[in-house]
């Protein structure tokens, strides 16, 4: 029986209801298991599939046997491999640890003493739809809740005007909603999806106003709509699925308020703004910013539509890609700190796989200096919150292909994050269908090592 159900047996009749829709309407204040480290989560996710031999982990031995073959057995890749392909951007060491950072993130590499870089990252299956859902959901298969929706299931928000997970992208990547869905989790934790292609709040946010009604007339209809909900539900008692969909329907009447003021990025100065750059990634870091400045759990912004990293033909690409982001990353951080926000968020940056150190030879490419998938080993970043700075973790083989030090499933990194957050993996449950499910399935260990 649940704590619900206990109240309502033990208090019959409407005032059973009055408490039960008093403990439903506001779901969204729930305490942790333990002390947090981190209050909120910015998840900075560059579809597509980031090149972790490009990036940030450099292999002098991929750029000495530049044109070989891989040593040892052929290795079945999605598509046909050749030869061992160096990268064509320098490296060198950054900040006082001395990280080593490719070129093309040159502003990201001044603050690499924030981050944590997590070189030994490996998933399961080398297609983009499973491996988005895996990182996104902790399972390959839609049907899952996703990550942002278990954080805010077990967190809530502390801004009741606002939603608790929102998500941000110009367009839709792979997959499309199903990786911000809350599935069986109640509807109320699904993310909020922005499309910030645009700048301006009242594009942005359609039908964020209600021009037909006055602020006055919208309260009394939903009174009036609270009195017939509350004499249903005097008759059939509680039912989850109408108390989300509620509740829904209040937040989104409690936005006109806030949301307009909070997405008006305008409101920033425009030396802030010009930081950050006016492009979709530029303007969705920034109201990332703004969003867990006035208590929003989390916020997922990914780069674009479809899955713009994905350099099969050319990984020149990625560098044109990294300028657009280096500088809005650098300016979160920088203002994430100056606003006293940086130690309770936790910043994540990844992909949902990495790319082959062999080129791509497929026979279908035009320019023919491209990387496939890869699966068995990539890279992701964590600053913020509870994680310690300056550091990289795990390790590739010689080439940046498989994890071979200390593997970090997504499994993991999920496990990870709840745990910063101040929730016990294992025992974020939700009952449905009979058992008991959680985000990381049946696996999942904290890391410990990159814990500050």
């Amino acid at each position: 029986m649940t704590r619900r159900d206990a109240l309502k047996v033990m208090g019959a009749g409407f005032g059973s209801v009055g408490l039960a829709r008093t403990l439903a309407a506001n779901p969204m204040t729930q305490a942790p298991h333990f002390a947090p480290r981190a209050k909120n989560v910015i998840f900075l996710f560059l579809n597509g599939g980031l090149s972790q031999v490009d990036t940030f982990d450099p292999k002098p031995e991929l750029q000495k046997r530049d044109g070989e073959p891989m040593p040892g057995p052929k290795i079945k890749t999605d598509r046909a491999a050749g030869s061992l392909m160096k990268s064509p951007f320098a490296f060198r060491k950054r900040g006082q640890s001395g990280i080593e950072v490719a070129e093309i993130f040159d502003k990201l590499g001044d603050a690499i003493d924030d981050f944590c870089v997590i070189r030994s990252c490996y998933s399961d299956n080398g297609n983009h739809g499973p491996s988005l859902m895996l990182m996104n959901c902790g399972h390959q298969l839609p049907g899952r809740p996703s990550l942002g929706s278990w954080v805010t299931y077990g967190l809530g928000t502390e801004n009741q005007n606002l939603p608790g997970f929102v998500v941000l992208c110009p367009g839709y990547p792979v997959m499309g909603p199903v990786l911000w869905s809350s599935a069986f989790l109640p509807n109320s934790y699904q993310g909020a999806y922005i499309p910030n292609g645009e700048s301006d709040p009242e594009k942005l946010l359609q039908n964020i106003r209600n021009h037909a009604m006055t602020a006055d007339q919208q309260q009394r209809q939903l009174e009036l709509l609270d009195k017939l909900d509350s004499h249903y539900l005097d008759r059939l008692g509680y039912q989850p699925q109408l108390e989300a969909s509620i509740q829904s329907m209040e937040v989104a009447y409690r936005m006109q308020t806030e949301a307009p003021e909070v997405f008006d990025i305008a409101k920033e100065s425009a030396a802030t703004r010009e930081r950050y750059g006016d492009t979709d990634f530029g303007r969705g870091c920034l109201m990332s910013l703004r969003l867990v400045e006035h208590g929003v759990r989390m916020v997922q912004v990914y780069y674009g539509n479809f899955q713009p990293w994905d350099s099969h033909d050319d990984i020149l690409v990625h560098g044109k890609l990294a300028r657009q982001v280096d500088g809005p990353i650098a300016a979160l951080v920088a203002d994430l700190k100056e606003r006293g926000l940086f130690d309770e968020t936790l910043l994540v940056i990844g992909s949902e796989f990495g790319r082959t150190p062999m080129i791509q030879n497929s026979g279908l490419e035009k320019i023919g200096k491209g990387r496939d998938h890869n699966v068995p080993g990539y890279t992701t970043l964590m600053a913020g919150g509870g994680i310690k700075g300056g550091i990289t973790y795990g390790a590739t083989d010689d080439f940046g292909f498989k994890a071979v030090e200390n593997p970090v499933h997504p499994h993991d990194m999920h496990a990870t994050m709840l745990h910063l957050l101040g929730l016990d993996h294992t025992k974020l449950t939700y009952r449905y269908s009979g058992r008991d499910f959680r985000l990381t399935d049946v696996a999942g260990n904290v890391i410990h090592d990159i814990l500050a």
